[in-house]
């Protein structure tokens, strides 16, 4: 599993606009937190998605919280973390989080 890192807000744009070529999914990532290390974890051991069907961002929200923040405004989801959110064609199809994020729910909506 490959993570592109999104650090600007420029990147939130980017994720748009490539959304429209192919799915994108952003993980909001709290590097303090033991429930969030463990839903990447999980996340990644089942990770099957070739690039060409979905590409992965990351985004460690204690180091970009404005990032973050700008995010949920975007996408009009309320903030948590951890947070997975899939953007197909600029919006938001998908928003889970916590123990609710799995491969199993990304696919049911590509």
């Amino acid at each position: 599993m490959t993570w592109n890192p999104l650090t600007l807000v420029a990147d939130i744009d980017a994720v748009i606009e490539r959304s429209h070529q192919v799915p994108c999914l952003i993980f909001k990532h709290s590097t303090r937190c033991s429930i969030s290390f463990m839903a990447k974890h999980r996340l990644e051991a089942t990770w099957d998605f070739p690039t060409t069907q979905l590409e992965a961002f990351y985004l460690d929200l204690i180091a970009y919280r404005s990032l973050s923040n700008e995010v949920a405004t975007r996408f009009a989801v309320f903030h948590e973390s951890p947070q997975i959110l899939v953007i197909k064609k600029g919006e938001c199809v998908l928003d889970a989080s916590h123990l609710d994020i799995s491969t199993e729910e990304i696919k049911e909506v590509l």
